[in-house]
C-alpha cells in the first residue's frame, strides 16, 4: 500500500475552485499561493482586456487583469457552475456578472476557462468569453435624463 501524499492536496479542481473564491474575497495573497510565479494568462480574442495577453507572471496577471476588473466593474464575479477534469487540465464554466462603473450598463457573459498546472500550481489560463457582451457593455452610453 502506497503511503499518502504529504502536504496540502493537489486536486486541480479543488486548487481552481480556491482560485474563484480567493478572486471573489479579493485576497491577493491567497491567488499568489494558487498560481504558479510563471504563470500564463491568454484572454479570450477581442476581449477588452485582451490588450497585452498573454499575461506572464503573476503580478501581470493580478495587476493587468484582477486590479483592472475591480476597478472598472461593480461587484463583477465569476461565478463557475461546473468544474471538470482532473490532472493537469481542469476546465470550468460559468457566468461573470457584473455593473460597468462609467455607465451602469451590467454583464451576465458565459466564460470558459482552461486551466493546466505545474508544480501543483496553475501554470496556464486560457480563457473564453462573450467578448462582443463586453464590448457592447462599455460602448453604451446613458441617455439624457437616464
Amino acid at each position: 500500500m502506497e503511503a499518502p501524499e504529504s502536504g496540502p492536496p493537489q486536486d486541480g479542481k479543488q486548487i481552481v475552485r480556491s482560485l474563484y473564491e480567493a478572486f471573489a474575497r479579493r485576497s491577493v495573497d491567497a491567488v499568489r499561493a494558487l498560481v504558479h510565479p510563471r504563470i500564463e494568462w491568454t484572454s479570450a480574442e477581442n476581449f477588452i482586456y485582451a490588450d497585452q495577453s498573454p499575461y506572464v507572471g503573476v503580478d501581470a496577471v493580478l495587476r493587468l487583469i484582477f486590479e483592472r476588473l475591480y476597478l472598472d466593474w461593480d461587484n463583477f464575479s465569476m461565478n463557475p457552475s461546473e468544474i471538470l477534469g482532473g490532472g493537469e487540465i481542469v476546465i470550468a464554466n460559468g457566468r461573470f456578472r457584473g455593473i460597468f462603473r462609467a455607465n451602469r450598463a451590467p454583464i451576465d457573459a458565459q466564460f470558459v476557462q482552461v486551466f493546466q498546472f505545474q508544480d501543483g500550481k496553475i501554470a496556464r489560463c486560457q480563457m473564453y468569453t462573450d467578448t462582443a457582451q463586453f464590448k457592447e457593455a462599455i460602448s453604451q452610453i446613458r441617455s439624457a435624463g437616464a
